[in-house]
């Protein structure tokens, strides 16, 4: 949602004197439960003592944002039927598709259309077709009453309401989960935006995350071993990530920040708020009536050149994630228009940040694999994550990203793939245990989506190339000597401490020879008990050796000519020799049912 008005049929014109259409008083109690009650969708009860955190002797601290917010146990209860109703609907135990996912999240309500759009974002914590269903989640949903918009400013301004806008539209630009926008005039005459968030929406929010944590203390026991998905730290990301969004100021701030950055930049610009007028539960923002980047026919109307729009999208964005490490995080179509010859971002509330160190690593791996240069792809890939050094199978992990740089490294930068390339180094990282910041999937997500923006309403404008010019055009020689004394400088004091543990290693398995206490670990790649396997293998050799001796035997016994005529035969073979060859087969086969049998394990076949 954004300040913008691109359907004829909801740009009003501001002319109502707000309060008018306000019949009701919005501090009294029967204004106050309408709220409330439009909020939490029918969930009823009392509200809690307001204790954001509590201590116990035995089980320690404990967030609780449900009571912070005012949140009863009553509401919570009944909360929980309603979820576990519409999850049951769905069958989610039963297992789930991408389509009925998104459309379980859209029922379930804001928090969860909100988490939906969070994760669409984070292709390491779902699988890719599930992200790219998410992002359909709806973004328009019933508007609230203008009699709510009006109570909220109200209660926002206080008494200096009528006296810092001149009309309020009664029809609004957009709606969505969190807030709403209307267009509005001040009383100074500027034409403005005005984003107003739902009533209690964060004390739905702090219901749903209450909820969330009790399931995943419950959940988290049955997750172990091959849990690659911190659970707990995910619903807090997400709680956050709530508090950041549903704080307007914040957004106000990225709105201010955001012009800084590109004040110099004549071609893209965001909407500039008024922040003496933001609070926690309003923007106010410049209005903009531009045209979208999803209708290039009327942007080809109105003069402009695709290519050129496309072609500084895209570097300005570069200039974003790798010069300013500011970055609009969700930039799709609906939240980038064209207006008075400039490219403008709409709604910062997703944004993302990458520290100088991040930004660096981003560049060593776009040229790694331009270069076909895997062991520096798996250092930059190892010092973006989070995961010891120790904990990686290296092998493994050098042959994975040796099928990348086969793949992608053939073709030229122009010609790379980033949604694909992205896509598989997220993949990768997940597969080998390899734990990345939430800022990179962030970064990834974005560039995806602005690859899709180009591949459809801007065709022709290839994204890896503008970026990696940008990159050549800004890395001037003496910063490229700076970052490269700094790399040698780095790796060079990592040599030498691991001489010297190495040598101090040396001395200690030394002693421990001299001592007759040196003991041999034995590991194998690929094996997960080394001893079994080796039993295992001198049961087949002695079975392959008995099978050996009773052939040996059956066949001294045929070719002896001392063997009696009378003598008891089977199929005119002596009844030893007989069951000797018997014996040998027998044991011949069972070797080879063993060998296949394992060979179908290990290939889950």
């Amino acid at each position: 949602m954004a300040a913008r008005a691109d359907n004829t049929e909801q740009q009003a014109t501001p002319g109502t004197k707000p309060g008018v259409a306000l019949h009701a008083d919005p501090s009294s109690p029967e204004a106050q439960d309408a709220m409330w009650e439009a909020a939490l969708a029918g969930v009823e009860g009392e509200l809690d003592e307001d204790d954001s955190v509590t201590i116990g002797l035995l089980r320690g601290a404990r967030r609780n944002d449900a009571s912070r917010y005012g949140v009863s146990a009553k509401r919570r209860h009944a909360r929980i039927l309603q979820i576990f109703g519409i999850v049951r609907k769905y069958d989610v135990f039963g297992g789930i598709t991408p389509v009925k996912f998104r459309r379980m999240l859209e029922e379930l309500g804001p928090t969860f259309v909100k988490a939906g759009q969070i994760l669409s974002m984070r292709s390491e914590i779902l699988p890719e077709r599930f992200c790219s269903e998410l992002t359909k989640l709806r973004s328009d949903v019933d508007p609230m009453p203008y009699e709510t918009v009006i109570a909220v400013l109200e209660q926002e301004y206080g008494g200096q309401f009528g006296e810092l806008f001149d009309a309020i539209g009664e029809h609004p630009l957009g709606s969505a989960s969190v807030a709403q926008v209307h267009r509005a005039r001040l009383a100074t005459g500027e034409d403005v935006a005005v984003k107003v968030q739902r009533p209690h929406v964060q004390e739905v929010m702090a219901q749903d995350i209450d909820i969330m944590r009790s399931l995943v203390r419950h959940l988290t026991p049955f997750f172990k071993g091959e849990q690659f998905l911190d659970l707990t730290s995910v619903v807090e990301e997400l709680w956050d990530t709530f508090r950041e969004e549903t704080d307007f100021l914040v957004e106000a701030r990225n709105l201010e920040e955001f012009r800084r950055n590109n004040e110099d930049c004549k071609f893209v610009t965001c909407p500039k708020p008024y922040l003496r007028l933001c609070t926690k539960h309003v923007v106010v923002m410049d209005y903009v009536d531009g045209i979208t980047i999803s209708s290039p026919a009327r942007l080809v109307e109105e003069g402009y050149d695709l290519t050129e729009i496309g072609t500084k999208l895209v570097d300005n964005y570069a200039s974003q994630l790798l010069d300013d490490g500011f970055f609009h995080a969700d930039p799709h179509p609906g939240n980038i228009e064209v207006f008075g010859g400039q490219i403008v971002f709409l709604d910062l509330g997703i944004t993302g940040r990458l520290s100088p160190s991040l930004r660096r690593i981003m560049r060593d791996m776009i040229f790694s694999v331009a270069e076909r240069d895997t062991p520096r792809l798996k250092s930059a890939l190892l010092r973006l994550s989070s995961t010891s050094p120790d904990e990686v199978d290296h092998a493994e992990l050098l042959a994975d990203l040796d099928e990348v740089v086969d793949e992608f490294g053939t073709v030229s930068l122009s010609e790379l793939d980033l949604g694909s390339f992205l896509g598989n180094i997220i993949a990768l990282a997940r597969r080998n245990g390899i734990e990345l910041p939430g800022q990179i999937t962030s970064m990834a997500r974005g560039l995806v989506t602005l690859e899709g923006v180009l591949d459809e309403f801007l065709p022709g404008v290839n994204m890896i190339d503008i970026i990696s010019q940008h990159i050549r055009a800004h890395t001037d020689a003496a910063e490229k000597l700076r970052h490269d004394a700094s790399e040698l400088a780095i790796r060079g004091k990592a040599a030498t401490k691991g001489l010297l543990g190495a040598a101090a290693q040396a001395e200690l398995a030394m002693s421990m020879l001299t001592r007759g206490q040196l003991k041999l670990n034995m590991d194998f790649v690929g094996s997960e008990d080394p001893i079994d396997d080796l039993s295992h293998i001198a049961d087949r050799l002695t079975l392959g050796v008995l099978c050996v001796g009773f052939l040996i035997a059956a066949s001294a016994i045929v070719m002896s000519s001392r063997v009696s005529a009378d003598a008891f035969c089977v199929l005119g073979v002596p009844a030893f020799a007989f069951v000797c060859y018997v014996l040998a087969f027998a044991l011949a086969f069972a070797v080879l049912h063993d060998i296949w049998a394992r060979h179908r394990r290990k290939h889950g076949k």
